[in-house]
């Protein structure tokens, strides 16, 4: 890798390597120490080819979730099973990873920009902004730049488009789906709320066994399949459909109350 050379979207690479590998040390006994992370499926990441690969999943907290993903993947692709014992699987991370992520969020201080370097395709929320419920027009550059990383490489996206659980899943995901025909990969997680705040920054309990269920890649007719039936099967891959909600314990639905008094199950 040349010293200068630079990805798709005009980051240094060395730049997001070591901001990766310094996160990731920062990082590491989050999920391996003050709290444990279970993983199951991390077998299948090493069969996955080397680009067009769309991973959805259910969102906790916002970057939480999307750092242990960092982790296990690099983990997964350096030869280890369920694990993310010895943290040297970092020295080396994959550079062709991204995630989807709210512009407003990327922009919110410093570490947001710092975590944004490494690797986040920053889009404009179409139904929210700024807290405040609004309905606005897609841009096609972000589109566009989820195209292009999908070209590159591997692209981490949460459907729902928000931390609430159950929300319906944005059709925006399906459409990408439909069109642009990646192999799509279900991730389903837990804990990560009970053990961080919102933003995932701050440890709010320890000693909370997190989980992370990487599933088979869906099974798809992209071209036969409606929109309505993609939103469908999202929901159900990423266990977010309205079924699921009867096999959640009690205490964990009243602390999804308090944490959203508005929320409408």
């Amino acid at each position: 890798m040349g010293l200068f050379k630079k990805n798709i979207f005009g980051q240094y690479l060395i730049i997001k390597k070591w901001i990766i590998r310094v996160l990731g040390a920062i990082s590491h006994q989050r999920y391996h120490r003050f709290n444990e992370l279970k993983i199951e499926g991390s077998d299948i990441l090493r069969g996955l080819p080397e680009k067009n690969v769309l991973f959805i999943s259910n969102h906790q907290t916002y970057f939480a979730d999307v750092v242990a993903m960092f982790h296990v993947f690099n983990a997964a692709l350096s030869g280890r099973d369920d694990t993310l014992k010895n943290v040297g699987y970092l020295w080396n991370p994959k550079l062709n990873l991204y995630y989807v992520a709210a512009k407003e969020t990327m922009k919110s201080g410093l570490l947001p920009k710092i975590f944004a370097y490494a690797g986040s395709i920053s889009i404009e929320r179409t139904w929210r902004s700024s807290g405040k419920e609004v309905n606005r027009q897609v841009k096609m550059s972000d589109i566009s730049n989820i195209k292009k990383a999908l070209d590159d490489g591997w692209v981490i996206t949460f459907p729902q488009g928000t931390t609430t659980p159950f929300k319906p899943i944005r059709k925006g995901t399906a459409h990408i789906i439909k069109h642009y025909q990646p192999i799509v990969v279900p991730i389903v997680i837990d804990g990560f709320r009970r053990a961080f705040d919102k933003k995932g920054i701050r440890i709010k309990k320890k000693n909370i066994l997190q989980s992370m269920e990487i599933k088979p890649p869906l099974e798809i007719d992209y071209e036969n399949e409606s929109i309505d039936q993609i939103v469908e099967k999202i929901e159900y891959s990423i266990e977010q459909h309205h079924s699921f909600l009867k096999v959640i314990p009690q205490e964990e639905l009243m602390l999804n109350e308090q944490l959203n008094k508005q929320r409408n199950w």
